[in-house]
């Protein structure tokens, strides 16, 4: 299948503004079954320089350098992808003690993962409600994922395109939030049963809710099966219809374009997606 997204992110200023370096994180991450065919980008001021590199998590990021005064900063990506059908299933866990949660990574596996382990938001409420999910499942560690998965997805969902993710907590009280609070939800449950999970930011095709907007999602490591990728937007794994940009252990990394400018103008912005 051929994934195909334009995303236009313009920033205009009512002052005359002079931008600091601006980061971004909207270069596509390639999987085993996905292949990137082509991506464009497109800057307006043009930069006086664009340095790609690779980042502490193993994101590519691009820092891009105006050197003149402007009144807006327009970024605009072109994407192709070739994305093919799998099995996010296929797979054994191993060693066979991670079958049950709660469980113990390897230890070369736990001290690489600490970060993803890190209990900051897990409070007591979300570590019972995440055990009482895990009994639920017989303690089993894939059909808990899926059964938290699903629970997730029938809150009440909000569009709310900015500020950072609400607490965990907070979502998980008012069983309600954004596609990024329903992500952090999950993650801190996983954690909360010593599962390491990341926040993942990138684009949604099939959902008309998302295909307009930014789409974040989460992943566990699981050993014998690496990163999986779990939606509780959608209720569902993650198959071929996610294009990933970016992934996390602290959510609000995750900004596709963050920078500063010096000057007294105020901001707005406008953003434009769209699925070919």
């Amino acid at each position: 299948m051929r994934l195909h997204v334009r995303h236009e992110s313009e920033y205009t200023y009512d002052q005359p503004v002079v931008l600091g370096p601006q980061t971004l994180y909207l270069y596509p991450r390639t999987y085993p079954y996905q292949q990137l065919l082509r991506y464009d980008l497109i800057i307006d001021p043009q930069p006086s320089k664009v340095v790609q590199n690779v980042d502490v998590e193993g994101n590519v990021q691009q820092l891009v350098y105006i050197n003149q005064p402007t009144t807006h900063l327009r970024v605009t990506v072109d994407i192709e992808m070739n994305s093919e059908e799998f099995n996010s299933f296929d797979f054994v866990l191993f060693p066979f003690d991670t079958q049950r949660v709660p469980f113990r990574y390897p230890k070369n596996d736990y001290d690489l993962l600490q970060p993803y382990l890190d209990r900051t938001g897990v409070s007591e409420r979300i570590e019972q409600w995440a055990r009482q999910l895990a009994a639920s499942a017989d303690w089993q560690t894939t059909t808990f994922l899926m059964v938290l998965n699903q629970t997730i997805r029938t809150f009440t969902y909000q569009v709310r395109e900015e500020g950072k993710p609400f607490p965990p907590e907070q979502t998980l009280m008012q069983r309600s939030g954004s596609c990024r609070d329903y992500t952090t939800l999950f993650m801190a449950a996983c954690r909360s049963l010593g599962i390491a999970a990341r926040f993942v930011s990138g684009y949604l095709l099939g959902n008309p809710q998302q295909e307009h907007q930014l789409h974040a999602w989460a992943e566990v490591y699981l050993p014998g099966a690496g990163w999986r990728g779990f939606d509780p937007t959608e209720g569902s794994v993650v198959v071929n219809r996610h294009i990933f940009l970016t992934s996390t252990a602290k959510p609000e990394l995750a900004a596709p374009i963050s920078g500063t400018y010096s000057g007294q103008a105020n901001s707005t912005l406008r953003s434009e997606l769209v699925f070919a």
